[in-house]
């Protein structure tokens, strides 16, 4: 437009372009001071307007996705107590406890303080959909986290969730049980947290004829959910626990969850197996490879993102 208005109108005395990237000289007080063209005040109105209306939105926004909801429990979910059970109460929370649909999905959660303000740590829901008007996480205290700040809460502490994201593991995919009679699940540290909900959701493990949980950690001081294990068993897991750090009366599986794997491997029928990884990326990565070489499907492969 202003080229259009350069050539239709009469020659006028020359007077310098407004830039919309102004300069920080341009900034200081004597420029300001200097008269602007007409035309250029409604682009300058806008450019003035949209840092505002963008900042309000983002509070707009930031004010809808969290959610307060007091700390129902809080406790130690391993021997050596690096790992806790936090459950919150989400009673007055009912449309976030039922958007929370899929074993594997998972959210933020934050500490309000009026101390240091921390980064909110990403949570996967331990507890299964439909569990009740509660979410459960398996939390490491790490120094200097939001994670240590929620392993000290205690009994009606406020935290604040965000939104329930992702879309979980596909079970779709091994689903019915014809389509996937060996299930093969790793899981390390609190990864299990995740496979916890998978388990006590329900995908039929009792109506397959091979389901084994690889689960690895240092110790068994370290390991949580063993009050858990007997009921996972009646349910049709076959638990393998294996361990980095063991002592020396430990005679079980040792090393990492997917080495156990590949020194037994034992897939009969590869077109009908799938697979459920949770856990650091080497794992998944070595779990896959594996798989994929031996014939499985890689759409049986599943994992929560």
């Amino acid at each position: 437009m202003a080229a259009a208005a350069a050539i239709s109108a009469p020659p006028r005395p020359h007077r310098p372009a407004l830039s919309l990237h102004p300069s920080p000289s341009s900034c200081s007080p004597a420029a300001s001071a200097s008269p602007l063209p007409m035309r250029a005040l409604p682009i300058l109105r806008r450019r003035l307007r949209r840092p505002l209306t963008t900042a309000v939105h983002a509070v707009k926004q930031d004010a809808a996705v969290w959610t307060p909801a007091p700390v129902s429990a809080v406790g130690a979910a391993t021997v050596d107590g690096s790992i806790f059970h936090v459950a919150v109460d989400l009673s007055d929370a009912a449309g976030l406890a039922d958007s929370y649909t899929s074993p594997g999905q998972y959210l933020q959660i934050r500490v309000p303080s009026a101390g240091e303000e921390l980064k909110p740590a990403f949570m996967a829901v331990a507890s299964p959909p439909g569990a009740g008007a509660r979410f459960e996480f398996l939390v490491k205290s790490v120094p200097g986290t939001t994670a240590e700040r929620l392993c000290g809460l205690r009994d009606g502490d406020v935290v604040e969730l965000g939104a329930v994201m992702g879309k979980g593991f596909p079970l779709e995919r091994i689903t019915p049980a014809d389509a996937a009679q060996t299930v093969l699940i790793f899981a390390a540290g609190t990864g299990i947290s995740t496979i916890r909900s998978l388990v006590e959701f329900g995908f039929g493990a009792n109506e397959r004829s091979d389901v084994r949980l690889y689960y690895g950690a240092r110790s068994l001081e370290t390991m949580a959910y063993q009050d858990r294990f007997e009921n996972w068993v009646s349910a049709g897991l076959k638990i393998i626990p294996v361990l980095s750090q063991p002592d020396d009366s430990w005679k079980g599986e040792r090393g990492y969850a997917q080495h156990a794997f590949l020194r037994a491997k034992n897939i009969v029928n590869p077109s009908s197996t799938g697979a459920v990884l949770c856990g650091q990326r080497q794992m998944q990565e070595e779990v896959t490879s594996a798989l994929v070489a031996d014939g499985v499907s890689q759409a049986k492969i599943l994992t929560n993102f």
